[in-house]
């Protein structure tokens, strides 16, 4: 949707467009007569604005975000230098993360870079940055972006150990996920963490409520949420203290 008072980037002047490229091309020159590279982590510097990245795009951004991409990907693995992931700043790392989605909205690398590269750092702090960055453009376009916060929902059970921010992100997936493209498993995680929790009553509550909305058309998923729906009925009498 075009915002009011946006110009193309065609209407950027040729003159300053090239100017511009100019610019880059001097940049690059310079870092190339430098010598043998001596990266650092910190040498990572923030992608220029957006609207810039869209005057240097040409009106076609898509290529200038795989570029990005690649040029991110191959940061910390240079000539004669190999940075750590976890030495990175994910503040900027982050923002060339959101360029190049601001750049591409179609493409999922970004949201793949986020929780299977920088995700997994030896770093709470930064696994919890990027599982926030990932459910932030989740919510964007849920629909297509499913897998990464279910994969997002996986971390936080079982490498965060936090089961209140995995339900926060599986209750996301059964509220927004709801195209017909997402599979029932992934609308389904709500319910196997709130067993988790020995959250019983809820559990059955939601499964209940998905059996009944007969959205569940396959009959091998249909026994699998019946044989499960029992299963929380016992879990739940075997936690009731006898006599209550």
């Amino acid at each position: 949707m075009s915002r009011s008072g946006e110009r193309p980037a065609t209407a950027v002047p040729v003159l300053v467009r090239a100017l511009l490229s100019v610019l880059l091309v001097i940049q690059i020159a310079v870092a190339a007569l430098q010598g043998r590279p001596q990266a650092k982590a910190e040498d990572l510097a923030n992608p220029p604005a957006l609207p810039i990245l869209h005057i240097l795009s040409g009106g076609d951004p898509v290529p200038l975000a795989q570029g990005m991409t690649l040029y991110l990907q191959a940061f910390d693995n240079q000539p004669g230098i190999s940075i750590p992931f976890a030495d990175l700043k994910y503040d900027v790392v982050q923002t060339w993360l959101k360029r190049i989605l601001e750049l591409d909205p179609h493409t999922q690398y970004p949201l793949l870079m986020a929780s299977q590269l920088y995700g997994q750092v030896p770093d709470e702090a930064k696994q919890r940055q990027m599982l926030t960055f990932v459910y932030e453009e989740f919510l964007r376009d849920p629909d297509r972006r499913w897998p990464w916060l279910a994969h997002a929902v996986i971390m936080a059970r079982h490498r965060l150990h936090d089961l209140p921010l995995a339900l926060r992100y599986a209750k996301a997936l059964t509220e927004r996920a709801t195209g017909t493209s997402v599979p029932g498993w992934a609308k389904q995680m709500q319910i196997f963490l709130l067993e988790d929790m020995g959250e019983y009553e809820a559990a059955k509550a939601l499964l209940g409520g998905l059996l009944s909305s007969e959205t569940v058309k396959d009959s091998h998923e249909l026994h699998f949420l019946f044989d499960r729906l029992e299963r929380l009925k016992n879990a739940e009498k075997s936690s009731t203290p006898s006599g209550k």
